[in-house]
């Protein structure tokens, strides 16, 4: 397994207090998350210094998300841990078992234990670039930053949706900026005035990156790591479908290399998800 992310708990949701004058809904939220970071192969104890280190970071975040007209803003700041203290091999080892898959061998070989912090910034925005009795298409670009002892980059892209009474701004994704918060649509698409919405569509989000400590490894003390490359892009493409309140999205990404290594295959990725909600 490459990558593996758990989400353990919401712990807050705070909802716009009513006020007099009209103003842009706005939105915020904790949540506490585990994310893990293995090798190709995960049956191995053996330290594997051509592949990505064992990794493990915990973290309380805090969301904040500003919608006006067709642009969405979202601020996010993350504190927490890497190293085994966040649990991931627990976490790991738990699933599996529950599952019935693999024991992972390797977890002794992560990064040690250190504090890590990330802040984020993303911006996205909605364009009609047409409209049929059948369907409408949609551009929606998005750009933004994040500086942090976990992540610093910046990043850029869109994607293009066809579909019908579509709303929001895309697919959620587990990522900084990649979720609209309940509360958030609830004020900004108030009453849906269609039972059905469908969209196909496809992505591209380009990002340039200058730390990330899964691949750079701890920042404070040594640590196992890889040569990591500068310019990684992920390819998307899916379909979601509301009726209701209900909503499953299906998503497909392609990941560029995220690392050198001699045989030029470091971390190239595709793998899918499918997220299943009920919008309140």
């Amino acid at each position: 397994m490459f990558r593996a992310i758990v989400l353990l708990a919401v712990l807050a949701s705070l909802s716009p207090s009513a006020r007099a004058q009209p103003r842009p809904p706005e939105g915020s939220e904790f949540q506490l998350f585990v994310e893990n970071d293995t090798p190709k192969s995960i049956k191995i104890s053996q330290p594997q210094p051509l592949d990505r280190p064992w990794a493990a970071w915990l973290y309380l975040g805090g969301v904040a998300q500003r919608a006006k007209d067709n642009r969405l803003d979202t601020v996010e700041i993350d504190f927490g841990l890497v190293g085994p203290s966040a649990l991931g091999r627990e976490v790991q080892t738990g699933w599996h078992k529950l599952i019935g898959a693999p024991q992972p061998m390797g977890w002794q070989n992560q990064i040690p234990n250190e504090p890590a912090f990330l802040v984020s910034y993303l911006a996205k925005s909605k364009h009609a670039l047409g409209t049929r009795p059948e369907f409408d298409l949609e551009l929606i670009p998005h750009g933004g930053a994040t500086l942090g002892t976990v992540m610093t980059l910046a990043r850029g892209g869109g994607i293009l949706r066809l579909g019908r009474h579509m709303t929001g701004f895309g697919p959620d994704t587990i990522e900084p900026g990649g979720a609209m918060l309940q509360n958030m649509r609830r004020d900004i698409e108030p009453g849906r005035a269609h039972d059905m919405e469908w969209y196909v569509f496809a992505g591209l989000d380009h990002r340039l990156i200058a730390h990330n400590i899964f691949l750079d490894g701890a920042v404070f003390r040594d640590s196992p790591s890889v040569r990591r490359r500068p310019h990684v892009y992920d390819l998307t493409a899916g379909l979601s479908l509301r009726i209701d309140a209900v909503r499953i999205s299906v998503t497909r990404v392609r990941r560029s290399e995220e690392f050198f290594t001699a045989a030029s295959n470091g971390g190239r990725q595709t793998f899918d998800s499918v997220n299943l909600g009920i919008e309140f």
